[in-house]
Order: structure tokens, then sequence, then C-alpha cells
């Protein structure tokens, strides 16, 4: 396994673990997050969005596979299954995830999902009428950098 695929799959497996500080360590300075809620994320905000989600996350589960990783460039996919906070709905959640490495570190991650099938599954109703609209979508989005800024602010 080469560093970066080791890299990879020490943060996933410390996301496991639910060790939110291992997963932090393995950003590098000025790395930027991306996902279909939370974009362009600083690295201090990447840092702090995985210890909020792993607070929070009390019944998360994961799983991980597909590892691929080259000198600048990997990939992963992962399932996370959890209750989402907001309305205690089950979630199951089906994302891949492409990085960037500078240094030995993660520089850019990027998760994909498909954000309707993840608010049908939150939301419930709410999410099966609205989850395909922008104006939901932003709602969301918004509500999480709000709740981000919030929690960087107690920390």
């Amino acid at each position: 396994m080469s560093s970066n695929q080791e890299l990879i799959a020490g943060f996933y497996r410390a996301f496991q673990k639910k060790d939110y500080k291992t997963m932090q360590d393995c950003y590098g300075d000025g790395a930027i997050f991306n996902d279909a809620i939370f974009s362009n994320l600083t690295v201090d905000e990447v840092r702090a969005m995985w210890e909020m989600l792993i607070k929070k996350g009390k019944d998360l589960q994961l799983v991980f596979s597909n590892i691929r990783a080259d000198e600048q460039n990997g990939s992963a996919d992962w399932i996370a299954t959890y209750s989402f906070s907001k309305t205690n709905n089950k979630v199951t959640n089906h994302i891949h995830a492409n990085f960037t490495f500078k240094d030995g570190k993660i520089f850019t991650h990027t998760d994909t999902f498909s954000f309707y099938k993840w608010a049908s599954q939150a939301f419930g109703t709410t999410g099966i009428l609205l989850g395909w609209t922008s104006f939901f979508k932003n709602k969301v989005r918004n509500e999480a950098m709000n709740n981000l800024a919030k929690f960087i602010k107690r920390a």
C-alpha cells in the first residue's frame, strides 16, 4: 500500500473510531474540503466540521473501500449510517471521495453523493418533496454553515 493509500485508510479508520484528532492531522495547511452541503471549507473549518459531526453523530457507523492513490491523487468509497440529529431519521449515505495530496497530507478533499437521496432520508417527506430544489439545498447549506460557525465559536 502506498503512503497516500495508507493516509486515506488511516483517515477512515480514525473516522470509524470517532477519533477526530487523528482525522484532523491528516489535513495539511491550506487544505480545502467540498461536498454537497459544505463548500470550500478551509483547513480550520474542515477540522472543526469532522469534530462537530463526530460529537453529534452518536450512532455513526462507517465502512470504506476501493482506496486508490498515487503521488498526487486518490479516491475512496465510503458509506455512513447514522441518525440525522435534526429529525432523528436514519440515513445511509453512499459517498465517493476524491483527494489530492501535498507534503504527505490531504490537500483537497471532495465528497460526492446524491443530495436528493440524502435529503429524502434525513428530512423524510419534506426531503422527498423539496430535496431536488435549489431553495431547499441552499437552506440546508446555510443552516449547516451556521451550525459550523457556532461550533467553532464555542470551541
